[in-house]
């Protein structure tokens, strides 16, 4: 694997908010039976986060936004900002090395939500607007697009709420399999109970239509991010905000090998015989440390802000370094702010 941990080897002069955690002292607590240092819960702990990114600019283009993280081919971490912007990052001090601009089939920007990176350098961009899958080269110049669903559209030509649609984009079975997460859930749905859409890769570059699954998320949250585990299962970012008290964000491990096909269900709403994606709570992320962060709005854990992106960026016997990003949305409210983790399934 050409991966890198991204965070957990940068220098405490990145940025004044830099925090790390080295992984000795977590090693050796797990040895024991004891809780991991900076210990979110029993299964995840948190090496450090960074500020770095917070309000700048490259090459007149704003740094933020970031709605989807992904490793490339060459180890650089690839950033996208949900205002049609592709960042290349370096995996070590998170510096812009290069920015695209993409755009639709009319040369519009997209609210582009989903990144993943096909073996070819390829790049599939999810956008909640359609919803859409489209595919791009790596210098932004626009390739194609997948089916879609009619029920997954935005109403009235579908049954999806306005901005609740493909949020989540990843690649399953050794990228045989793409699936995209709806945020929100369908009209005639129950509240809370979303769909996964997946394609199946036919030949190298078609994708084609294959099963759809039903999720739960927890009351108040959505889907925002879902990142394929070299086992086969899930992760599943799900986040949520109240104003005057601020976001909750989870972590799932989830696991669809008993699920049923949803594809031909007109109405999921918790009816017998139809079988949800079953998902483990890995850890709610107000229970991380705070490792000295501060925020700018209220937050029940000021290491907290509106955290979008995610992906897995190294892996050992079950033991995953992720990496997650917040939305700043371009506020002075808010933070774009990195994460690294240590998951353990």
């Amino acid at each position: 694997m050409r991966l890198r941990s991204v965070l957990a080897t940068l220098t405490a002069g990145l940025t004044a908010a830099t925090c790390l955690t080295a992984a000795g002292p977590a090693a050796a607590a797990a040895a024991v039976g004891a809780p991991p240092r900076n210990a979110c819960s029993p299964s995840v702990s948190i090496d450090g986060f960074s500020d770095a990114l917070d309000k700048t600019t490259y090459e007149g283009t704003f740094v933020g936004n970031f709605s989807a993280l992904a490793v490339d081919r060459d180890g650089k971490l690839a950033a996208l900002s949900d205002r049609s912007s592709l960042f290349t990052l370096d995996p070590k001090t998170l510096a812009p090395r290069s920015v695209v601009a993409l755009a639709d089939e009319n040369k519009a920007a997209l609210d582009s939500e989903g990144l993943v990176i096909d073996r070819d350098g390829t790049r599939l961009v999810s956008s909640e607007g359609e919803p859409a899958v489209r595919r791009y080269g790596p210098d932004g110049a626009l390739l194609g697009r997948l089916p879609v669903p009619d029920d997954l559209r935005v109403a009235p030509a579908g049954r999806a709420a306005t901005n609740q649609t493909f949020e989540a984009l990843t690649f399953r079975n050794g990228g045989r399999t793409l699936l995209a997460g709806m945020e929100g859930s369908l009209s005639g749905d129950t509240a809370g109970i979303v769909r996964f859409q997946t394609w199946n890769r036919h030949g190298s570059k078609d994708f084609r239509l294959a099963a759809q699954y039903g999720y739960r998320a927890d009351t108040g949250l959505g889907v925002v991010e879902t990142t394929a585990t070299p086992d086969g299962r899930l992760l599943v970012l799900e986040r949520g905000f109240t104003s005057g008290v601020g976001n909750t964000v989870r972590l799932y491990a989830a696991d669809l090998r008993r699920a049923t096909d949803t594809g031909g269900i007109e109405n999921l709403t918790g009816q017998d015989g139809v079988r949800l994606i079953k998902k483990t709570l890995l850890a709610d992320l107000v229970n991380c440390p705070t490792l000295g962060a501060t925020a700018k709005q209220p937050q029940p854990n000021p290491l907290l802000d509106n955290i979008e992106a995610m992906t897995i960026t190294g892996h050992r016997h079950g033991r995953l370094k992720v990496l997650l990003a917040s939305d700043d949305n371009q506020n002075d409210a808010q933070i774009t702010r990195f994460y690294s983790l240590r998951v353990r399934l």
